[in-house]
């Protein structure tokens, strides 16, 4: 998919490269170097260390699957992933309560947000499979699992499949995608439920915000809509609230206007496909001393290691577009917090209300 919000994957060694991924790795540990041979040039015997790695693990991960079918726990490559959405996003939840608390380096953090992204498919993915989809290499991949404390990726990968719902309660398999895309999204508001049990962040933004004269608001492409749509409610109860929502070399001189304004904190939604130009303003804002708070898909988006405080909220993926019923509830939730944190937001909205009736704006 080439469009702003639809997935797409990337080559493994160029995005590899991008990534500042090297192809060639030492052999992974624990992998028998002796046939990587110790005859020509250090480049040579470093393709085929690499070589040797990949190998090892591929057999490890086909002895894996060996094993796996004959105690009945699999069905070698036919194995599908779970029928409804509904239990992809819960496999998704799953799968971020398992990378949180551990230290990832950036390329691992890449892998952990192409697993959160790919929920229904993670479990059933061999390492060459998910290293092409996340654009690292696949001694990467094996790096990733141990760093989450597994022997290596088939172990990770067997757990995924020892937790996975085949479907979620009561499914018989039988929806259609138009039924599957929205069964998705209520999984999708279901987690974000969970999440808001504990309101802090969701607290403190309302405060940053409310704090900040002016507030600028950050959305390109397909988070467009959603800036767009917190900024107009905002704009009822908060002095003064700036829409960032072109790119270009005009959006440093935008952020810099609101800190000479005052601005103490930007507000940013960041959907996928996450455009370059926001990673790179919200690195901008930083340097410029405003504190960043970002909704994202995902709490490892390419955005997190620019964010001060990160509000994850899952998107759908089911359908050619993502859907973002998610960060949509959760900007409004933000805006509660920030109404709260306001003591003149009650009387802004009767003024307005005021104000309307009297020119007859709504035909209620």
């Amino acid at each position: 998919m080439s469009g702003d919000n639809g997935g797409a994957a990337a080559g493994a060694t160029g995005a590899a490269r991008a990534a500042g991924e090297p192809d060639v790795t030492g052999a992974v540990q624990g992998t028998p170097t002796a046939q990587a041979g110790t005859g020509g040039t250090p480049a040579d015997r470093a393709r085929r260390r690499a070589d040797a790695a990949r190998a090892e693990a591929a057999r490890a991960e086909a002895d894996a699957d060996a094993a796996e079918r004959a105690a009945g726990t699999d069905h070698g490559p036919e194995a599908k992933a779970p029928a409804f959405p509904d239990a992809a996003a819960g496999t998704a939840a799953r799968l971020q309560k398992l990378f949180e608390g551990h230290r990832l380096t950036p390329t691992q953090r890449r892998i952990a947000h192409c697993m959160v992204r790919r929920a229904a498919d993670a479990p059933f993915l061999s390492s060459v499979e998910l290293a092409e989809l996340a654009g690292v290499s696949q001694p990467s991949v094996t790096r990733f699992a141990v760093a989450l404390g597994f022997d290596g990726y088939p172990a990770l990968r067997r757990h995924l499949r020892e937790v996975a719902p085949a479907e979620p309660p009561g499914g018989d398999g039988t929806a259609n995608e138009y039924q599957q895309a929205v069964q998705a999204e209520i999984d999708n508001l279901r987690h974000l439920a969970a999440a808001l049990a504990d309101p802090s962040p969701v607290v403190r933004a309302g405060r940053l915000f409310a704090a900040s004269r002016p507030l600028p608001v950050l959305g390109l492409r397909a988070a467009t809509a959603q800036a767009a749509g917190f900024v107009y409610f905002a704009r009822k109860v908060h002095p003064d609230v700036r829409l960032l929502d072109e790119g270009g070399t005009l959006l440093a001189d935008r952020i810099d206007a609101a800190v000479r304004a005052g601005a103490s904190t930007l507000l940013c939604f960041a959907l996928p496909r996450h455009p370059r130009e926001v990673v790179e303003a919200l690195e901008y804002a930083r340097a410029a001393g405003l504190t960043v708070v970002t909704v994202a898909d995902s709490a490892f988006a390419p955005v997190a290691r620019h964010t001060d405080l990160l509000l994850p909220a899952p998107v759908g993926t089911g359908l050619a577009f993502d859907t973002v019923c998610a960060p949509m509830l959760l900007g409004r939730v933000l805006l509660e917090a920030m109404c709260d944190a306001l003591p003149d937001a009650q009387s802004r909205l009767e003024e307005f209300d005021a104000k309307a009736a009297a020119r007859g704006l709504f035909v209620e």
